[in-house]
């Protein structure tokens, strides 16, 4: 099973970038097998991709915008499911994939093995180690966001600031503008040293 992951490498939008920057960036870290497919120099993924986006995935205009994954031929969902799914750790079942030999997840599946009436081994006693993990995991999560680097907050923050003050292509046209006048300021002033 190859994920396919379908991006523009030619894409005009800096969000769009992004976004398929983070996704091939994680399955990649994660040693994830996948195929990246470009959907602006190749006509035929590009219509692929529209053709298997499911209608009710789709946006008002019906075209979807990059990055889209699937597992095979499988949609597996955009950028935003995608988000959601490493956000709440169930990545793998996001991908239609097994999870690693070793993971926690695997474990917490071969915790809870079926006996011969129907029950759940350990069932009971699983929920309150649940609970237990949960707060701890709450703990540790907050000692993590302590401990957290500037840098991340930062990059997250400005991502979140991007996401709510963009209306769709108005927000986006805004941060291209504002940079396009950066960069525009930038060209001045090495004019203006030479």
């Amino acid at each position: 099973m190859v994920i396919k992951v379908f991006v523009a490498t030619s894409s005009g939008s800096i969000a769009i970038r992004k976004k398929q920057q983070e996704v091939v960036g994680f399955l990649e870290a994660n040693k994830i097998d996948f195929k990246e497919l470009d959907i602006a120099g190749d006509e035929d993924n590009r219509k692929w991709m529209r053709e298997n986006v499911p209608g009710e995935k789709k946006p008002q205009n019906g075209i979807p915008l990059p990055p889209q994954i699937f597992n095979e031929e499988q949609y597996c969902g955009d950028f935003d499911s995608f988000f959601s799914a490493k956000e709440e750790n169930i990545i793998y079942s996001f991908l239609g994939l097994a999870p690693p030999p070793g993971s926690k997840v695997e474990k917490s599946s071969e915790e809870t093995s079926s006996l011969p009436n129907g029950d759940v081994a350990g069932e009971e006693q699983s929920s309150v180690e649940g609970t237990e993990k949960t707060e701890e995991s709450g703990e540790n999560e907050t000692q993590k966001e302590d401990n957290g680097d500037a840098g991340d907050l930062a990059e997250s923050q400005e991502k979140n600031a991007g996401e709510v003050t963009g209306d769709g292509a108005e927000g986006e046209a805004e941060e291209e503008e504002a940079e396009e006048a950066e960069e525009g300021e930038e060209a001045g002033e090495e004019e203006e040293d030479s």
